[in-house]
């Protein structure tokens, strides 16, 4: 049996040739395939994390917007007129914690922005409406409508005059005097 042809190991010998050569004609086609999902598996994280990205921004600008309406909703509760301008000296001084609160960072340390908004406002008269409406170079804007009685006429005016007229005429003179007096 020495000089005899073992059979079976030719075949495995041939089957593992085909097996060997079938790998080496289908591994570029598995290489291409594993680059193709990988291409694929990096474009979906690519696109995950540019959406992560504008959701954080879009929680920033709102978290933001949100602060700036409190504070401003608040300057207008405290009687502030010129609400941006007084906005714009406060946005810097008032950040969110991490607990949502909104507070005032100040020499004395933190407080809440209520409490320091009405500190600024009380501290900074000029951002509430005027109290006394007029002032240098202001001309009167209000104009005296039509009175129920008939105006005098300074040229009737004599000492001829009844009772019931000379009382007309002291009490126009005081709603006229009044009136400019009030710079109406």
């Amino acid at each position: 049996m020495e000089g005899s042809i073992d059979v079976q190991a030719i075949v495995r010998q041939a089957i593992a040739e085909y097996m060997r050569q079938d790998n080496v004609r289908r591994e570029p086609a598995y290489k291409a395939e594993l680059q193709d999902e990988r291409r694929k598996r990096e474009a979906l994280e690519k696109q995950m994390n540019d959406l992560v990205e504008e959701n954080r921004r879009s929680r920033v600008a709102a978290d933001e917007a949100q602060r700036s309406s409190a504070i401003r909703s608040e300057l207008q509760r405290l009687g502030v007129s010129k609400v941006d301008l007084a906005y714009k000296a406060v946005q810097d001084g008032i950040v969110r914690t991490e607990d949502g609160r909104l507070m005032a960072k100040t020499e004395r340390g933190e407080q809440p922005a209520s409490e320091y908004l009405a500190t600024f406002v009380q501290d900074n008269p000029e951002f509430l409406p005027a109290r006394i409406a007029g002032g240098t170079g202001m001309t009167g804007t209000q104009k005296a409508g039509p009175s129920a009685a008939p105006s005098v006429d300074i040229d009737k005016i004599s000492p001829s005059m009844s009772k019931e007229e000379l009382e007309r005429v002291r009490q126009e003179i005081l709603r006229v005097a009044s009136q400019t007096l009030r710079g109406a």
